[in-house]
């Protein structure tokens, strides 16, 4: 099971659900097959790029088959959508009429591949996939202008900052030249307004090439070759030793190219906040692997995150006023999230009273073509 609430096995879901489920890997050839086909730009995005956060997605839809399943549907309790948007503008120079012919593709796999293997749906289970979809859509649009709209902010603010240095000098040495100067100094003055326009047209073309390649700041990694199972049991012995909530490891050894020390700080947040917000009932770590890519989640039960509150706590320096305390949240999660994306992946947050909190970092298990 790759759901984002860190689900382990089949155990509890219908039948329906396990046949979905069996579907996974041929649905996604399909899509895979028809993405790189029709849809423009797609055809040179790295596999595990190209299916990001969308194999949990999928085993959402899943478990929301299930008759009374705390799901309703794949994006219920979760921001896994937001995360595809998120990573969508980040990671590929997509529009977002290519997300939504993105999510259109996927339906026609979904349906194509359940007819050829027999798969059948009732009107209510085929309600509960498309509102899946539909939502979803919506979800990773939202949050795909956010994100440019954000980052368009950061830059046309630096470029105010960083343009007034150049522009100055064109206006100073103008100004001089409109007052008179002797004719040995024009030359060299004009030089300046040349040499600084020319700086001036430099930097508005950096700042088009940025817009237009859709990326913001990342975080410097150093990457290395390491089993991230053995990262986990650090973390997970430290945490265990610090903190009176006991802390367990599942899944198996994983080696891949990641910044091991930006990667242990970001898990080392995760577990620290489930075992300081969990009930006391333990904190568990699970490593999974699909498509190409490295699913690193931390779970805890007790009482869950507000689903208003999903799309803020990453933000730099927010603070929930209500249910948590004031300390420990406005920082280590941000940088969890700004580890995630500077390896070329997103992190989500899955949280309801029936199923715990879960936070889910994933990544491509080699970094190294997606960290310049």
């Amino acid at each position: 099971m790759l759901a984002s609430d860190q689900k382990l096995n089949q155990n509890g879901l219908s039948a329906t659900s396990k046949q979905v489920l069996s579907m996974r890997d041929a649905v996604f050839a399909e899509w895979e097959a028809q993405v790189r086909l029709l849809i423009k730009g797609a055809q040179h995005i790295l596999h595990p790029t190209l299916l990001n956060t969308l194999p949990v997605f999928y085993d959402n839809i899943a478990e929301a088959l299930t008759p009374n399943h705390p799901r309703t549907d794949a994006t219920s309790n979760t921001d896994i959508a937001a995360a595809h948007g998120d990573e969508r503008a980040r990671m590929t120079s997509y529009e977002p009429e290519q997300i939504v012919h993105e999510y259109q593709l996927f339906r026609d796999a979904f349906s194509r591949v359940a007819d050829e293997q027999g798969v059948t749906l009732s009107r209510a289970e085929w309600s509960i996939v498309n509102s899946s979809i539909d939502n979803a859509v919506r979800e990773s649009i939202r949050k795909f202008t956010e994100m440019h709209k954000s980052f368009r902010h950061k830059m046309a603010a630096a470029l105010s900052h960083d343009m007034r240095s150049p522009l100055s000098v064109v206006v100073t040495a103008a100004h001089i030249l409109t007052i008179g100067t002797t004719p040995e100094k024009t030359p060299g003055i004009a030089r300046k307004i040349l040499d600084n326009g020319k700086r001036l047209g430099t930097m508005i073309e950096e700042l088009l090439d940025a817009l237009s390649f859709n990326r913001g700041p990342k975080l410097p990694l150093e990457l290395s070759e390491f089993d991230v199972l053995k990262l986990a049991n650090a973390v997970c012995s430290d945490a265990s030793v610090s903190n009176d909530a006991a802390c367990s490891v599942i899944g198996s050894s994983l080696t891949g190219y990641w910044c091991q020390n930006s990667l242990r700080r970001a898990l080392e947040n995760l577990v620290i906040n489930a075992g300081k917000y969990g009930d006391g009932n333990g904190v568990q770590i699970k490593i999974d692997e699909a498509h190409g890519r490295m699913l690193l989640s931390v779970h805890n039960s007790g009482n869950p995150i507000p689903s208003d509150n999903h799309e803020h706590i990453f933000e730099y320096l927010w603070r929930d006023g209500g249910i948590r305390d004031k300390n420990g949240w406005g920082i280590g999660l941000p940088f969890v999230k700004s580890v995630a994306e500077s390896h070329g992946g997103s992190v989500a947050v899955d949280s309801s009273a029936a199923s715990g909190t879960t936070f889910l970092i994933d990544i491509p298990i080699d970094c190294r073509p997606f960290v310049v």
